[in-house]
């Protein structure tokens, strides 16, 4: 009797260390996601500000009535550049995944805050095509939206593994539907992909979050903290992208053009 109630005790101990930890490491998940969200919208806010002014004499294309690109901006948009820019988030996102397990926490870290600022240069213009308001406004709908959705997959006893490979490959839809539609510039298309788009996103932000749950929780009885490290980042470059996404379509919608 003495050593069942020792055993219950040891299970109840390392339970009790488990859920600790879970909440450390989801709390570094979202840190290191919101510090990610900082970098990106500030890389954006700060070079769409360096693309555009209002005095003609320093203008290097036409941008709107009363506001011009200037050289930067010009080279940015304007010019072959614009499809490095485009792309480059997505090449670099493809590369940081297949050499994070060659790396330390540390790098990875370093390497995502890097990937961050590259987004932010890539989606600087939003900044010139809709209005700081609209843009706002879709920011806080989609906190709440993606606070709400990582809730439910945190708490849900839902299995949710079984919508990943949908999921999946409905992203890899809407990327192919979306640069397609760079060529067709067709306004239905476009609609059709912002329609899915939410909806495919907001289902990976509950998958992702009970995902990184988990994985930490399969893997938390080994103890290896380099692993678990780097399991918080990607974890956060999961949840980050989400986020992106999900408010990047709903700025489709939302969102009003200058």
């Amino acid at each position: 009797m003495a050593d069942f109630q020792t055993i219950r005790a040891a299970a109840g101990t390392r339970a009790a260390q488990i859920d600790e930890g879970l909440r450390a490491h989801m709390n570094k998940v979202y840190g290191t996601m919101s510090v990610g969200m900082l970098i990106t919208a500030a890389a954006a806010w700060a070079i769409a500000g360096l693309s555009y002014t209002t005095d003609p004499s320093a203008a290097a294309g036409q941008l709107a009535s009363g506001r011009y690109l200037t050289g930067l901006g010009y080279a940015l948009y304007a010019t072959p550049l614009k499809w490095v820019i485009m792309f480059a988030p997505l090449v670099m996102v493809f590369a940081f995944s297949a050499m994070i397990n060659r790396m330390s926490a540390a790098t990875a870290q370093v390497v995502f805050y890097a990937y961050a600022a590259v987004m932010g240069l890539s989606l600087s213009s939003i900044f010139l095509v809709y209005t700081g308001t609209s843009i706002a406004q879709t920011f806080v709908v989609t906190a709440i939206a993606f606070a709400g959705l990582s809730l439910y997959g945190y708490t849900t006893k839902k299995d949710l593994s079984g919508f990943g490979t949908f999921l999946m490959m409905g992203v890899i839809g809407l990327v192919v539907a979306s640069i397609v539609n760079i060529f067709l510039a067709s306004s239905a298309l476009a609609f059709a992909v912002s329609v899915l788009g939410v909806l495919i996103f907001a289902g990976l932000t509950a998958y992702d979050t009970q995902n990184i749950k988990n994985t930490y929780i399969e893997h938390a009885q080994y103890g290896d903290t380099e692993w678990l490290g780097k399991s918080a980042i990607m974890g956060a470059l999961n949840l980050y992208l989400d986020f992106l996404n999900l408010f990047m379509f709903l700025l489709q919608f939302m969102g009003n053009k200058e």
